[in-house]
């Protein structure tokens, strides 16, 4: 049983993929945005914004490939939702394949689209000055959080498309995961806002992603927020797939 759901979603993903592959313009969409917002706040509010020692891309790049991520989430909840529209969901459901593997097949495309369009961010920093000294380890630990967390807002994304009225509402979702970074720790610190808005930077869960892998990246030490990013991940993960099972069982029953 387990082979056939794996083997269903492994070719499911191929499908998906390929559409990618067709249409490219989705991966350098996703990265356009964060890319200019990285030049605008870098080149124009930078030398505005106190932040300590350290160049200033160094210190807001977590934030921004968090928004690639928000971004590009958003894509995966169109291409649900064309789908389930273009009634490919019926055809697979008239053929012997794992159901399961239909949804998988778009989070792991979602997984592969978003890791590409961070490496372009990451590789459009460099061009602009960040630089690490954080080692193989650190690198992999960043990487695992930002893997963890694009698996979260997938799952969100999916909730999105399969219960989403039109292809504007299934994408409309990512609208606040987006602003999200803007009230965290991301591009100031917490410290230069005013009280409740700092409240809510400071105990939302960016902020600890942010800062976790900021500090990983600076080869700083990341104290309790770690555990607290990875609990904000797992527990966004859990809920959303919980909620996205009970929508698709909804759908195709």
């Amino acid at each position: 049983m387990t082979t056939h759901v794996l083997g269903d979603t492994t070719v499911l993903t191929g499908r998906s993929l390929r559409h990618i592959a067709r249409s490219p313009d989705t991966i350098i969409t996703t990265a356009i945005m964060p890319v200019a917002m990285m030049l605008m706040f870098v080149y124009v509010f930078g030398g505005a914004i106190n932040t300590g020692s350290g160049s200033y891309v160094n210190y807001m790049l977590p934030g921004i490939l968090l928004i690639t991520i928000a971004s590009g989430v958003a894509y995966t909840s169109l291409r649900l939702f064309n789908d389930m529209k273009g009634g490919i969901f019926e055809r697979f459901q008239s053929l012997p394949i794992a159901r399961s593997g239909v949804l998988w097949a778009h989070v792991l495309t979602s997984m592969v689209a978003n890791l590409i369009s961070l490496v372009v961010v990451v590789g459009v920093a460099l061009l602009m000055g960040f630089r690490s000294s954080a080692g193989v380890l650190d690198w992999l630990a960043v990487t695992g959080i930002l893997l963890l967390f694009t698996l979260a807002l997938t799952w969100i994304a999916v909730i999105a498309g399969l219960t989403a009225k039109s292809a504007e509402g299934g994408s409309a979702f990512s609208y606040p995961l987006i602003f999200l970074p803007f009230l965290s720790s991301a591009f100031v610190p917490t410290g230069t806002m005013p009280g409740p808005v700092r409240w809510f930077a400071e105990h939302q869960p960016v902020t600890s992603i942010v800062n976790t892998i900021r500090n990983l990246l600076a080869e700083q030490p990341i104290g309790t927020d770690i555990w607290t990013a990875l609990a904000w991940c797992a527990g966004i993960l859990v809920v959303a797939y919980v909620f996205a099972a009970v929508a698709y069982r909804r759908k195709i029953s």
